[in-house]
């Protein structure tokens, strides 16, 4: 294995600072710095650009995005067990990683951070789907970051780039797609981690639009899609008619069968019907 850097190899990391992975911090750590350095390239040229990673463990992926030129790395991490091999990346790096120890949902980055920003995580099982949305669903759109790329099991990694018609196709399909280009870029096997999970991974990498990719409301649209994708057995008519009295008229008037349901309905619809509805 060629290394990236002149530190430790990973394992050696983890044996000299006993860094068990914790099950409760939905911990699985990554050990080769060839597969970390290249994720980190899944990010796109980092030259001049600030980079948020959250959960970065005993610096895998902190290490491949210095490694690949990133201006300064910001890594949150919530296990105070990590900080001291993490405090020996920044000594190797001088000035370009800044190691923030708390709660990535209770801690507000942008303080330490200068466009142009980009985040890239690995990020814990547990608490991946719900930073995913946050960064989506901001007050003002475009939002603080370019781009995301980030690693979550490859179920989660399925529901955010799902077409219309498939069983993975939801409201996190909707608000991904809406405001950014979302694609899977690599596949991870889990003997890529220690310890291995039980499930595949995948990285996923969104590129921020200009704009949302259709005219809507956001909280409209949110209101729509979760009333048609929390029943979406039911026809829209139905799991609808909360919204508006007339819900079967609005969809026919969005080219909308009132028969259809959630999965059928691709994104530019559910926009249409959340122009009318507003």
């Amino acid at each position: 294995m060629a290394a990236i850097d002149d530190l430790p190899p990973l394992r050696e990391v983890i044996a000299t600072h006993d860094l068990s992975a914790r099950k409760a911090l939905g911990q699985n750590f990554l050990l080769d710095l060839n597969l970390t350095a290249k994720i980190a390239r899944q990010a796109g040229d980092l030259e001049g650009t600030d980079v948020l990673e959250i959960g970065p463990g005993p610096g895998g992926l902190t290490r491949g995005l210095l490694a690949e030129g990133a201006r300064h790395v910001l890594a949150v991490e919530k296990d105070p067990r990590c900080l001291p091999a993490l405090a020996e990346i920044a000594a190797r790096y001088p000035e370009r990683l800044t190691v923030i120890e708390g709660d990535a949902l209770q801690i507000d980055p942008l303080a330490h951070l200068t466009p142009p920003i980009r985040v890239a995580a690995n990020l814990p099982y547990n608490i991946g789907t719900e930073l995913l949305v946050r960064w989506l669903t901001p007050a003002t759109w475009p939002p603080f970051w370019e781009s995301l790329t980030l690693m979550f099991q490859r179920e989660v990694a399925q529901r955010i780039v799902a077409q219309p018609g498939s069983k993975a196709y939801g409201r996190l399909a909707l608000l991904a797609q809406w405001r950014s280009e979302a694609r899977i870029v690599m596949d991870l096997p889990p003997q890529a981690f220690t310890p291995p999970p039980k499930v595949s991974s995948a990285v996923v990498h969104l590129t921020a639009l200009p704009q949302p990719r259709y005219p809507a409301d956001a909280q409209v649209l949110q209101r729509i899609t979760a009333a048609a994708f929390n029943q979406r057995r039911k026809m829209l008519r139905a799991s609808l008619k909360g919204l508006a009295p007339d819900i079967e008229d609005r969809l026919i008037a969005v080219g909308i069968a009132p028969t259809d349901r959630a999965e059928q309905i691709p994104l530019e619809q559910f926009c249409a019907l959340a122009r009318v509805l507003a």
